[in-house]
């Protein structure tokens, strides 16, 4: 849509609009594009005074917030309408637990080990989709896939975003075909596809969230009155216990609200630059449009005023350099001035960004698809990685191109990509923390509880369960120092800001430095030196009092809102990506929005794109609001402070989290192994 917008004459191109139709809003109102969507739907009901708009979502829980994002604040209660299917969806949830629980589970070893219960699966159902959480997991399932089952082989393939979109297109094309026996994906076959040949779906790890799940699960069934079967992999014991409170949770419908962005002025300032590409616009008119908008509601006259001043003169801080003089007032309208900045924007539109990544191509031709640069740079001529499903031999990387053969090596790399690490929603939270309280009370409400008994019984043994109205916190000694571990339930994001928080508080009694591991489940404070948790406890440690202030101080709050900042820049346009083929490194990238960061900080404070960095750590990141709802909800729990004297289930993968930040994969193996066995030796 934006696209268009940027396209001389686009108001003559959309004079017979009549409907616009938004296919899963739920995907697009958590994110940047929706903002986009909201700024082009602005656009067109200006241009289409009877515009139709219809939002189309099956797993939302905010639906009121949802619909006002999508309409606008202030649309008049009559003038929409909610639709909803009253044909229940059966949903058969099997859990595939292993034969043997780990008594001491760690994360991080992909769930292969579950392969030998997948195959069977795959083999008594017409066809297969297998569904992971990361690009890295889903290479790794397919080749494991191949060694394990050579049947499948002409009948399997591998679906993620990372590979070429013409390869993506034939196996969607395959798939719906019904030629394939499995496929193994990420999320990019969540949404949007109809396959009638999907007869079951496997789940590998946690989904992290209940909405995400059912749009797994729906990918098989795909009709209405059919059955929709999933399979759900745990890739560790712990995770047993998450295929329960995800049971639970859809039973009950309890499906997650999506957080709208909100005064994303990064996107705005592209927005504005799109409709000076075009035909120009006049600001007093577009104002009027975009406040009227969920996202710039609360936007005022003189946050107005900046953001034209930002893409005309660069604002108070760039105004001397030409190069940000992009949009200029001519007859009334704002213009972009020369054809060469319009052609640079128009390959910049859009709110997706991601590391620089490189074209994998076959010396004698062939696109396999890309990878972050920061991969291939740890890697040499020669050197095998698994990208594809095949075994690829490093030629040579030149300007954004990796060279690459095929290899017969079955070992090798596998590419990760960042923001893997999808964090516990808190619906699935809560379910989580009533099925830990369920199992304290000595009650097997599933079958995958009654298979975890036996780690859970350990726990107790050694620690504690805590219930609905209690707060574990685990203190002991080992070799490595004193571990101070907090058990909220709430979600990686959230515990990150938390065990910063806790670790200042501590810090402000006596003089003391920590080392900080967290995962869905809990975080870990270790020091070489005694903690005084008593009195930390006395002082307010769990409180929720000044939670904003202390949150300032106990982190890097600016070294945060300098990364979030990289990509407002580029959203921004004030840094360009480079043209196809020629794009910019990602260092060089980082270092020109660095600079930006540092000017605006220094001669610029009130600037909205450094502002609105600083918002977003706060409320992404860090995810604030739902930090300060867990220590109220903490401040009213029962704190259990247990000294157990080695470590329990519990904590010991949230150890294992903070090993695998310094070790290789096979000294971590060998690492985790020799603590199993001095905990059960103890």
């Amino acid at each position: 849509l934006h696209l268009l917008l940027a396209s001389p004459g686009y108001d003559d191109y959309f004079k017979n609009l009549h409907s616009v139709i938004v296919d899963e809003w739920h995907e697009l109102i958590g994110s940047k594009r929706g903002v986009l969507m909201e700024l082009a739907l602005s656009r067109l009901k200006s241009l289409q005074k009877g515009l139709r708009i219809w939002g189309i979502s099956a797993t939302i829980g905010n639906m009121d917030e949802a619909l006002e994002v999508l309409l606008g604040k202030h649309s008049a209660e009559n003038s929409w309408e909610l639709i909803k299917a009253d044909i229940p969806k059966e949903i058969e949830i099997i859990t595939l637990a292993p034969d043997e629980i780990e008594r001491f589970p760690w994360a991080g070893h992909m769930g292969v080990k579950m392969l030998e219960k997948v195959i069977p699966v795959i083999h008594q159902s017409e066809t297969t989709v297998i569904f992971t959480n990361t690009r890295n997991q889903c290479e790794v399932w397919y080749q494991n896939l191949v060694e394990e089952a050579p049947e499948f082989l002409g009948l399997m393939a591998m679906h993620h975003s990372s590979i070429d979109r013409e390869q993506r297109e034939w196996v969607e094309q395959a798939l719906d075909d019904g030629k394939l026996k499995v496929v193994v994906s990420t999320s990019s076959l969540d949404l949007g596809v109809d396959f009638r040949s999907v007869e079951t779906v496997v789940q590998v790890g946690s989904p992290k969230g209940v909405a995400r799940f059912l749009q797994r699960a729906g990918r098989s069934g795909h009709r209405p009155g059919a059955l929709s079967r999933i399979y759900f992999v745990p890739t560790h014991s712990l995770e047993l216990i998450e295929a329960a409170a995800l049971r639970s949770a859809v039973e009950e419908n309890k499906l997650e609200q999506r957080i709208p962005y909100i005064r994303s002025f990064d996107v705005l300032a592209q927005y504005l630059v799109t409709l000076s590409v075009s035909n120009g616009f006049v600001p007093e008119e577009i104002y009027q449009e975009v406040k009227a908008t969920y996202c710039f509601d609360s936007i005022t006259p003189e946050e107005w005023n900046w953001v034209l001043s930002f893409i005309t003169t660069g604002g108070p801080a760039l105004t001397a350099y030409d190069e940000f003089k992009r949009v200029g007032l001519y007859r009334g309208k704002f213009h972009i001035v020369n054809k060469n900045l319009a052609t640079r924007h128009r390959l910049s539109i859009g709110a997706i960004v991601s590391d620089a990544s490189l074209t994998v191509k076959y010396i004698s031709g062939g696109r396999i698809g890309h990878v972050e640069e920061r991969f291939i740079s740890n890697l040499k001529p020669g050197d095998v990685f698994w990208f594809a499903g095949r075994s690829l031999e490093l030629v040579q990387v030149r300007n954004m191109e990796v060279r690459v053969k095929k290899s017969k090596s079955k070992t090798g790399k596998v590419p990760a990509w960042v923001g893997g690490r999808v964090p516990l929603s808190s619906q699935l939270g809560d379910e989580l923390r009533k099925k830990i309280a369920q199992i304290s009370y000595g009650e097997v409400p599933s079958d995958e509880i009654e298979k975890v008994m036996p780690l859970t019984e350990l726990q107790i043994e050694r620690s504690y369960l805590p219930n609905e109205n209690e707060f574990l916190v685990e203190y002991f000694q080992s070799k490595e120092g004193y571990h101070l571990l907090f058990y909220p339930f709430e979600g990686r994001y959230v515990h990150e800001g938390m065990s910063a928080l806790f670790a200042w508080r501590i810090a402000q009694l006596q003089p003391i430095s920590f080392s900080i591991a967290f995962n869905d489940y809990g975080f870990e404070l270790l020091s070489d030196i005694e903690i005084p948790i008593e009195k930390a406890l006395e002082e307010g440690l769990l409180s929720a009092t000044n939670l904003h202030e202390h949150i300032g101080q106990s982190i890097n709050a600016v070294e945060m809102a300098r990364r979030r900042f990289r990509d407002i820049a580029s959203i921004s346009g004030l840094v360009f990506k480079g043209y196809p083929g020629r794009e910019k490194k990602d260092k060089h990238l980082q270092s020109s929005s660095q600079l930006f960061f540092d000017a605006f900080s220094s001669y610029e404070p009130d600037n909205l794109l450094l502002q609105q960095a600083f918002e977003e750590v706060m409320t992404f990141q860090l995810e604030s609001e739902r930090l300060y709802d867990a220590l109220k909800r903490i401040s009213n729990q029962e704190l259990l402070l247990s000294r157990p004297g080695r470590a329990t289930p519990l904590a010991f993968p949230i150890m294992v989290d903070r090993l695998r930040e310094k070790l290789s994969s096979e000294k971590l193996e060998d690492r985790i192994e020799k603590m199993k066995l001095r905990l059960i030796k103890d």
